[in-house]
């Protein structure tokens, strides 16, 4: 499996491709990672140094990989944060370049946007382009729940509106694709205060997954998540199994990184989370 991984990279810690390339590869996949920024670390601690990478940039990088005609044996395009919204433009030219040379390739956009405890933390004009021009060609989305509602507007504080909601965002993708959406970091009226759900909608199925809440407070996992579930989906055709095995996996990282007590979470230590999570969740329909 190859996969193009264009998102954010941190020289310490975990997110953006800092947390997505490992687990893929772990897992066997081939990963060709463009990064958007490079930052020394991100930016949840307040400081950090480094720089916003230009659409352009990002656009002959991905001409430089066309031009090993290889792009024929890419599987996917996977984006996440973007970091300005000249990136934008950059992303949907490898979409369109890849699914050229290879018409079974799909995309999965990671529409980065913010969250519940931060807001949103993007540049002005990435949300309005991942809602406009970003979702509407993705195969994949796998927005949080805070994403959900900035995209459609509604709230999915009970389990009904949260399946309207992403049945809205499925709508607005791709036609002729799978329009499966994983819906991260979802707290219903049904959920259990020390619990935490993530759903997923495809072929108008939703199910859902949920495990017990960690006492952690990170960044990155998510990412993580997102480049889990797109390579189980892709190995399996189903977007419930690839719910269970990411959502387990990531259920392991997150333990793993409560139990170090760390800031950042623990993908290196947790790595066979990845390959044979130790507590197998099963999602169920809604």
């Amino acid at each position: 499996m190859n996969i193009l991984s264009i998102q954010s990279w941190v020289a310490y810690g975990h997110v953006g491709n800092a947390s997505a390339v490992f687990p893929l590869q772990r897992l066997g996949a081939n990963v060709w990672s463009i990064n958007t920024v490079q930052f020394s670390n991100h930016t949840g601690y307040g400081h950090w140094t480094g720089q916003v990478y230009s659409g352009e940039s990002v656009r002959e990088l991905v001409d430089g990989i066309e031009a090993r005609d290889v792009l024929k044996h890419c599987d996917a395009v996977l984006s996440g944060y973007m970091g300005d919204a000249t990136i934008g433009a950059a992303v949907l030219h490898a979409v369109e370049r890849v699914r050229q040379a290879n018409p079974h390739a799909v995309y999965c956009c990671d529409p980065v946007i913010g969250d519940t405890d931060t807001g949103v933390y993007v540049r002005p004009g990435i949300e309005e382009f991942l809602r406009d021009q970003a979702l509407p060609r993705a195969d994949i989305a796998t927005p949080n729940r805070f994403e959900v509602e900035r995209l459609t507007g509604l709230d999915c504080s009970t389990l009904e509106m949260a399946k309207i909601a992403v049945t809205r965002v499925a709508e607005g993708m791709r036609p002729d694709g799978p329009r499966c959406v994983l819906m991260t970091s979802l707290e219903t009226d049904t959920t259990p205060g020390d619990h935490i759900d993530m759903m997923v909608a495809e072929g108008g199925a939703f199910h859902l997954l949920r495990t017990p809440r960690l006492p952690v407070s990170v960044n990155g996992a998510g990412d993580a998540l997102a480049a889990l579930f797109l390579f189980h989906r892709l190995r399996t055709g189903s977007a419930v199994a690839a719910l269970e095995v990411a959502g387990s996996s990531v259920y392991g990282l997150l333990r793993r990184t409560a139990e170090a007590g760390s800031r950042e979470i623990q993908l290196v230590a947790a790595q066979e989370e990845f390959v044979s999570p130790t507590h197998s969740f099963n999602a169920v329909r809604c």
